[in-house]
């Protein structure tokens, strides 16, 4: 540990420019000692940096830290610290390079996240397949500083114009994986620690500065262009590699193709972490994404990773080679990394596939325009539905109207003219009209100013490029009439040739339009996985005349299907029960356990089904409310207990944990769940006696809401 002998002048500033525009920040030497047990970060950094016109201080973001030394140029300086800022007062001449060290100390209360810092703990159950409740509680360190958050853990740069070349090494006890940005040089173990070194070779911004410290093995692949395609995995997950990174090269490969520019990093690398705060983030070369979408062949149906693994490696060129230069131009980032994950599940899963997914995105983005709560693309507080859905939907439309050779070369040359550079949507614009030879002033004004959706454009697109969501659109104007559905036309164009979409769309919007008869003579014939999950999910109860149809939706290779399946024929038919969650009863489901945790509620909800094992059920079901277990799974827990009045002192204890969880959905939740059942007196007073126990820390929510002992 740091001794903090060095001397801070404090002085504050009024106004902090976003950006240092006289000075140019170009490489970076990081050395790193995290802490876990204390949940601390020891660190040194040396930046070297340009003077571009004489100025008389430099400063960098840095929150919440303590200095142990600051040299410039090798000999000690005093520093400014204020507001976040540490500010280097001196004459620094134009023309003039200089060498900023920095030793400091942190304890990031965001951006860097320790999870899980105890050892393996395990549930004892008589049930032989231990898999239903055994879950390994792992040691994991992971950031996530998206935006302008890596200062809370290297003194760097919120603004992301401020691109720099990072290498780190990252010392750490030996026994763990560490995975960071760029190309890991070496490794090198003495007295039970190791010294990670990773090095880059092309600039970027510090928000996308990255690293995971944990137990992991990995798949290496490479592309057909020769880059080292990197998937990490938990060492017990061997069996769910292939389905979790499915398509990965091919994706990679298609990219390389389709956006015409080589991919700009060394290598790219994906992990899994526990407890993310998203699906997933782009850190230059180095994907993170939630271990939720760690996933075996079944639930490849129901939840797969195809779509984030496409969005977040488009990312890396745009978004990570260009970047924005502010928030009013996000489109350039999320919009086009939304529009080639769908030309990549296009690639992969066909025509019919990619235009039924803008049907679908379209129908959100009309009912948010006839609702008045459009937005513009250019708007930097619009929603994600807005930048990730209306930007994609602006890309299809772009293409259209210049046509797909100008569109490629435009793309090709904003991405090779803007290479590590920052970007505005009229730097793109500009590069689009020069390849197109047209002025795109009515498309901005249209697809981007715009905070309407133009779905009668977007409904014209469609029906010209797909068969079957025309005859969705004649049908649905049937629907409409007063002639109602045909059901002789709807049978004839349900036939095994039809797209699986078209039928899924049918069944999920329309399903009370649809004849009984026909939707028996539907479940009997229709083949398809996707297309019986909708049966499943759509029915809304399950008639005697429909049983024999809708029992073996238990055994179709969906969780999804099994969950529905097993909650519906339960409910319908009291006297089957038992043999409904006997058919079940060794079937765990998709990450968040779905199939599983609904089987514990409906066993223990069962009276007459294994009496004697009650207790046992209820223990484990109360286990998954534990802190080892992902958010999904946890919320899952703690709704089924609630419903079934099943919360026992231990879930009322993680509860109250729960209430400052990092993932800010899991704690709204819980947070909600806390207030309802503080309105039950009994309750109220059994989660007073459960706090006692607690630390004060713990009980931070808890306190505003009522008065404790």
């Amino acid at each position: 540990m740091y001794r903090f002998l060095f001397v801070i002048i404090f002085c504050s500033f009024a106004i902090y420019p976003q950006h240092q525009e006289k000075v140019d920040f170009l490489h970076a030497a990081i050395e790193i000692r995290p802490i876990l047990n204390e949940k601390r970060i020891d660190g040194q950094v040396l930046y070297t940096f340009k003077v571009l016109e004489r100025v008389d201080s430099v400063w960098l973001d840095a929150r919440n830290m303590e200095f142990a030394e600051v040299r410039l140029d090798g000999k000690s300086i005093g520093i400014g610290y204020a507001d976040g800022k540490l500010t280097i007062g001196h004459s620094f001449e134009k023309g003039s390079t200089h060498e900023l060290l920095i030793r400091y100390s942190c304890s990031p209360k965001q951006t860097v996240y320790f999870i899980d810092l105890e050892n393996e703990k395990s549930y004892n159950s008589s049930n032989n397949n231990m898999n239903l409740v055994a879950e390994r509680s792992r040691s994991q360190v992971w950031t996530q500083g998206q935006g302008k958050y890596t200062s809370h853990w290297l003194p760097s740069f919120d603004a992301m114009e401020e691109k720099v070349e990072f290498d780190m090494d990252i010392t750490v006890d030996t026994g763990f994986e560490v995975i960071a940005n760029g190309i890991l040089l070496q490794r090198e173990t003495k007295d039970e620690v190791t010294k990670w070194q990773f090095d880059m070779v092309k600039p970027m911004s510090s928000y996308l500065l990255a690293f995971v410290i944990g137990e992991y093995d990995k798949q290496e692949l490479m592309s057909e262009s020769g880059v080292a395609l990197e998937n990490y995995f938990y060492p017990e997950d061997s069996l769910r590699v292939e389905p979790t990174y499915r398509y990965t090269k091919e994706i990679f490969d298609f990219f390389e193709t389709e956006i015409g520019v080589a991919y700009p990093w060394q290598n790219y690398k994906q992990v899994p972490v526990h407890d993310f705060l998203y699906a997933g983030m782009e850190n230059t070369g180095a994907t993170i994404f939630s271990d939720a979408y760690v996933i075996d062949s079944t639930a490849f149906i129901d939840r797969n990773y195809v779509n984030i693994n496409a969005h977040e490696m488009a990312h890396q060129w745009f978004g990570n080679l260009v970047t924005e230069k502010d928030g009013n131009h996000h489109w350039l980032h999320e919009g086009f990394a939304t529009y080639y994950a769908y030309l990549a599940e296009k690639q992969l899963f066909g025509a019919d596939h990619f235009y039924w997914k803008l049907f679908d995105t379209a129908h959100q983005l009309e009912e948010l325009s006839e609702s008045g709560k459009g937005e513009s693309l250019l708007d930097p507080k619009a929603s994600s539905l807005t930048f990730y859905e209306k930007g994609a939907w602006a890309l299809v439309m772009l293409r259209e109207e210049v046509g797909d050779d100008a569109f490629r070369k435009g793309v090709a040359s904003y991405l090779e003219k803007y290479a590590f550079k920052n970007v505005t949507v009229q730097d793109f614009l500009r590069e689009m009209e020069i390849a197109s030879k047209k002025n795109l002033n009515d498309f901005k004004s249209k697809w981007l100013d715009s905070t309407e959706f133009h779905w009668d454009d977007a409904k014209t697109y469609l029906t010209g490029k797909n068969e079957s969501l025309k005859n969705y659109f004649y049908l649905q104007d049937q629907i409409d009439s007063s002639d109602g559905l045909d059901n002789e036309k709807l049978m004839g164009l349900w036939n095994q040739e039809t797209p699986v979409p078209f039928k899924t769309q049918l069944l999920f919007e329309d399903f009370n339009q649809i004849p009984e008869s026909t939707i028996h003579k539907i479940s009997a014939n229709e083949n398809s996985l996707e297309v019986r999950q909708a049966l499943a999910m759509s029915i809304p109860k399950v008639t005697p005349e429909f049983k024999t149809y809708f029992e073996p939706f238990l055994q179709d290779k969906s969780y999804l299907t099994q969950e529905y399946a097993l909650f519906k024929l339960w409910e319908a038919f009291p006297e089957n029960r038992v043999v409904y969650l006997n058919k079940l009863e060794d079937v765990v489901g998709l990450p968040n356990k779905n199939v599983r945790l609904l089987w514990l509620a409906l066993a223990l909800v069962t009276p007459e089904y294994n009496p004697a094992q009650k207790q046992e059920y209820l223990a484990e079901l109360v286990h998954y409310s534990d802190p080892n277990f992902n958010p999904e799974v946890r919320q899952g827990a703690f709704q089924y207990l609630f419903q079934i009045n099943g919360l026992t002192d231990t879930a009322l204890r993680n509860l109250i944990l729960a209430t400052d969880h990092h993932s800010w959905q899991f704690r709204s939740y819980v947070r909600n769940l806390l207030d309802e059942l503080l309105k039950d007196a009994e309750l109220k007073n059994r989660l007073v006696a459960v706090a006692q126990k607690l630390k004060d820390a713990d009980l931070r929510y808890l306190k505003t809401k009522i008065e404790l002992p």
